[in-house]
């Protein structure tokens, strides 16, 4: 049982320092520093192990959370990785990158500071790789069964694991040319060091999935051929339809989605580029879009050596502290400042761009203008017009769904009035034997929803081989998407 007294005798929240801004800023290694084991078992020691652990429906993934924690504090680091890994297939990923719903529903954080949930998570998996105890899992009997998997971010990373090791034969499809999708290309280096996803996927080989990068399906290979190759498909392919800004202006040069402009960074960092075709070197950067793309973007910038950074966000500004709209034990809306923000530019919010200005054909300004919120929509604020320099925008907006035209089209499966996959409550399409996880039926949404998707749709797809299963899956809500 966990420390009765701990979250009495240790109630200061510790987190692993930031190197220096100016340090980290030449390079793009990640930001934090090393965080002492001894710290770390003082953090685990905060949970209380409530008879209700809040923190399991807080987490998608359903995570062991107050058993690892006790593990961590007793320092059986062995035992905790089998915890961990029982319901999470990655998380080094979501140690990393995930913004831990979990800790905003720890019962502790109603009168204290969370536990800091997500720093164990990572620091267990971290030494699990240093110790040697991940390794690969491969099937003891295969079936004879063969299931191609569309997309290696993180849902198809997960579905692709899970049946592997149930004894399917997997190849998984990926239209960039490295695996990862945006794992791979999406998430800078400085958030996430690419070895921790090579080391993963070394683990996968060994256990016997197939990766094919360079694969458009729905170009290089057609459903027809798919669907006759394959026993089973699961379409992982994302929300990767970009949201566009269509105000005047829009066609000037140097306005670019932000995934048209990370992908390089991502290159250019893992020295796959000597420069890359779009940077913010020496430029006057705006980003519109105050997410985590857009912090991705600002990042990014800083490390490009931009001459000034704006981050432009139409929303207005969070409180300080848990809005109440979103009371415990929900993901707290609130003001964060990531890695990116600590590190410069200027942040704007309440504020709507009505036209790009430019000369001779690049963009030189954006006529911008503030923003109340009345009645749920945004109105101008009179009086309020600026203008401000630019030569490079990036738009960040979010995503609107899945890219229809090709696969999905020519698979014909049937769509949901936002545009994602439709699906079942088994996570199955209207197509037979196709199936579909993460954001390509759910919607834009987070690592840690996509891997517990990932997860149960494996389950889904090895009961339809099999006529049943003994894969854990996560209980994912599937009632939004129905057809």
């Amino acid at each position: 049982m966990p420390d009765p007294r701990g979250f009495l005798k240790y109630t200061h929240r510790e987190t692993p320092k930031r190197r220096p801004v100016d340090l980290r800023l030449q390079d793009w290694n990640e930001v934090y520093e090393d965080f002492p084991h001894s710290n770390l078992q003082i953090q685990a020691s905060r949970c209380m192990d409530c008879g209700i652990p809040f923190c399991h429906n807080g987490c998608p993934l359903g995570n062991l959370i107050p058993e690892w924690n006790d593990l961590v504090r007793t320092d059986r680091w062995r035992e905790a990785i089998e915890r961990l890994h029982a319901t999470n297939n990655f998380p080094e990923f979501t140690g990393r990158l995930c913004p831990a719903p979990c800790e905003s529903s720890c019962v502790l954080g109603i009168n204290q500071d969370a536990v800091t949930i997500k720093q164990i998570e990572v620091e267990i998996i971290d030494n699990a790789f240093d110790e040697g105890w991940v390794v690969p899992l491969p099937p003891d009997e295969h079936t004879g069964k063969k299931v191609a998997v569309v997309g290696s971010g993180p849902a198809g990373l997960a579905a692709a694991q899970q049946l592997t090791r149930a004894g399917h034969s997997v190849t998984v499809f990926e239209r960039a040319d490295k695996i990862g999708g945006l794992l791979r290309y999406g998430i800078p280096e400085f958030k996430m060091e690419k070895r921790h996803l090579d080391r993963r996927l070394d683990q996968m080989r060994a256990e016997g999935t197939e990766f094919r990068s360079g694969v458009d399906v729905g170009v290089d290979i057609t459903p027809d051929e798919l669907k006759s190759e394959f026993d089973a498909v699961v379409l992982a392919n994302g929300a990767t339809a970009w949201r566009d800004l269509p105000i005047p202006g829009r066609e000037l040069d140097g306005i670019h989605q932000a995934m048209e402009y990370l992908p390089w960074g991502n290159r250019y960092a893992s020295g796959e580029l000597a420069e890359p075709p779009i940077t913010a070197q020496g430029k006057k950067v705006v980003i519109i879009g105050g997410g985590d793309t857009g912090a991705d973007c600002l990042g990014t910038a800083h490390r490009q050596h931009a001459e000034s950074i704006h981050q432009f966000e139409i929303m207005p500004r969070p409180p300080e502290t848990r809005a109440p709209s979103t009371p415990w034990p929900t993901y707290a809306m609130m003001f964060r400042v990531s890695s990116a923000h600590e590190e410069g530019g200027e942040r704007v919010f309440s504020v709507n761009t009505e036209e790009f200005v430019g000369k001779d054909g690049h963009v030189t300004a954006l006529k911008v203008h503030e923003v109340t919120m009345q009645d749920g929509k945004f109105v101008k604020t009179e009086g309020t017009d600026f203008e401000l320099e630019a030569d490079l925008v990036l738009l960040a907006m979010g995503f609107v769904g899945p890219e229809q035209k090709g696969l999905l089209t020519d698979l014909g499966v049937e769509l949901t009035d936002r545009g994602n996959v439709a699906r079942g409550s088994n996570f199955e399409t209207s197509v037979p034997g196709v199936f579909v996880a993460g954001d390509a039926g759910r919607g834009q949404s987070l690592i840690v929803w996509a891997i517990a998707e990932g997860r149960a749709a494996a389950a889904a797809v090895d009961r339809f081989l099999m006529g049943e299963t003994a894969l854990p899956a996560p209980i994912v809500p599937t009632a939004a998407p129905q057809r």
